[in-house]
């Protein structure tokens, strides 16, 4: 009775588990220099992740470029098409760049104007560990620092490739870097919401 009980205990924890503990969204993000594959963390930045899976659901990020790349730092895109127009965004979003995730080599992080809660679309990889990004406290612009919200978890190499090209006024790629497709995979935040009743 005792072992049918345990089994029993057993294989409801496991449900709770599988339940509770759902795999982080990802990412697959495809470039004119190759895919890299990104891990999303809800559980730090929810707000930033829901942001990004936005833009990424419907598209926003694809057909645009990186449109400035620093060796030895980070690679940003997402704000805008190869014309360099700006894509639509929503408004601008909190920071949670207090959520204790550092900007280490191949974390993606928000980017931002000098106020820190400005942060739309546009996103950056770093390249190397960029601690000076990070957040120190909320006395000023400087200190707030930048959310981190994900990493590459394949692909690197990639990122690495693009931080190598070469770049000229504003630190804009000689050559386009295109982002042609964002494609939201393992999307546990939208498979977790509830069926909705049918319509009478």
């Amino acid at each position: 009775m005792n072992n049918l009980f345990s089994a029993a205990a057993l294989a409801l924890l496991l449900v709770t588990s599988s339940t509770v503990f759902a795999a982080n969204p990802q990412v697959k993000m495809e470039t004119s220099k190759g895919t890299v594959l990104i891990e999303l963390y809800p559980d730090k930045a929810p707000v930033t992740v829901e942001n990004f899976l936005r833009y990424a659901r419907e598209g926003k990020y694809d057909g645009t470029i990186f449109h400035r790349v620093i060796k030895r730092f980070m690679n940003q895109g997402g704000g805008y098409r190869p014309d360099f127009t700006k894509v639509e965004t929503y408004p601008p979003i909190k920071n949670e760049a207090d959520n204790g995730l550092k900007n280490t080599v191949g974390t993606i992080a928000m980017a931002r104007t000098n106020d820190p809660h400005s942060a739309t679309n546009q996103f950056f990889i770093n390249t190397v560990d960029n601690s000076s990004l990070d957040h120190i406290s909320k006395t000023t612009s400087r200190n707030w620092g930048y959310c981190v919200f994900g990493k590459v978890i394949e692909g690197m190499e990639v990122m690495d490739r693009i931080s190598r090209v070469a770049t000229g006024s504003g630190d804009v790629p000689q050559t386009e870097i295109l982002i042609k497709k964002v494609t939201v995979i393992n999307d546990s935040a939208k498979q977790e919401k509830p069926a909705q009743p049918a319509k009478k």
